[in-house]
């Protein structure tokens, strides 16, 4: 907090994994790394337009980390109504503001390098490399992976930085244009972060398979987005399963793979 010049209180901000504190005007949040910097660095050059953008901050030192932790401004907003369309077409319109703003941007170094469960997951979805999947998960995975393939000539966009967790890190405002915050960074074409926003409706939140068609995003988008939730899970349980119910997952993933028509 003496490093950002944060006097106020913290207070522990709900939501992802429970570690990003808010002080004052700031969120905090432990996590540092070459990628970390290089997004700070571009970000802060970054013009928004049709979106806000929580800008990350740098210390009283100079540096954009402090003994593993960053900051970044506080902004304001509430989470949109997942239980509507329009709130999902909220989140996929900042997405892709965002996305046209950033589609400049030349791809880092250390993005390759990373190796957390999201990174190789993430690799999974994109053929990159291979896992042995989760019993319980092993169904529907080799399902998606099958429409994954049928879609291979999807057509694309280049790839580009994108935000593949939009889902839980959109604000919106009555008078405000939608806020994107906590970016989780990867070099996919676009459409990708849309299909992981349409997978997260389906799995998580209830959303029907016409929210595909009114969103404008592919069947095949959402296949691959699904490999990549899927994969994420089977990690996650492999390393410690009391944490993760697989069973209630592959559930939910079965029902998402059913409705895109797998």
């Amino acid at each position: 907090m003496r490093a950002f010049a944060v006097q106020d209180p913290p207070r522990r901000l709900l939501g992802g994994q429970g570690t990003s504190w808010v002080c004052g005007d700031l969120v905090l949040k432990p996590g540092c790394g070459p990628v970390h910097h290089w997004l700070a660095e571009v970000l802060h050059e970054v013009a928004p337009v049709g979106f806000r953008l929580a800008t990350p901050l740098r210390t009283v030192h100079g540096t954009w980390c402090w003994q593993g932790w960053s900051a970044s401004r506080w902004v304001e907003g509430s989470e949109p109504d997942r239980t509507s369309r329009s709130g999902w077409l909220q989140i996929l319109d900042a997405g892709r503001a965002f996305h046209q703003a950033v589609a400049h941007l030349p791809r880092p170094d250390g993005l390759g390098a990373r190796a957390d469960q999201w990174a190789v997951a993430d690799r999974v979805a994109w053929g990159e490399r291979t896992i042995v999947f989760h019993p319980e998960l092993a169904s529907v995975a080799q399902r998606v992976h099958a429409a994954v393939n049928d879609a291979v000539n999807d057509a694309l966009s280049p790839a580009q930085l994108v935000h593949a967790d939009l889902t839980g890190n959109v604000l919106v405002s009555p008078t405000l244009p939608p806020a994107v915050i906590d970016i989780s960074p990867y070099w996919r074409p676009p459409q990708y972060a849309e299909g992981v926003v349409i997978a997260d409706a389906l799995c998580w939140h209830g959303a029907e398979a016409s929210l595909l068609h009114h969103a404008g995003v592919s069947v095949a988008a959402v296949a691959r987005a699904l490999l990549f939730r899927i994969a994420t899970t089977s990690q996650a349980a492999s390393v410690d399963a009391t944490h993760v119910d697989v069973e209630d997952e592959a559930r939910r993933y079965e029902r998402a793979a059913t409705a895109i028509g797998f």
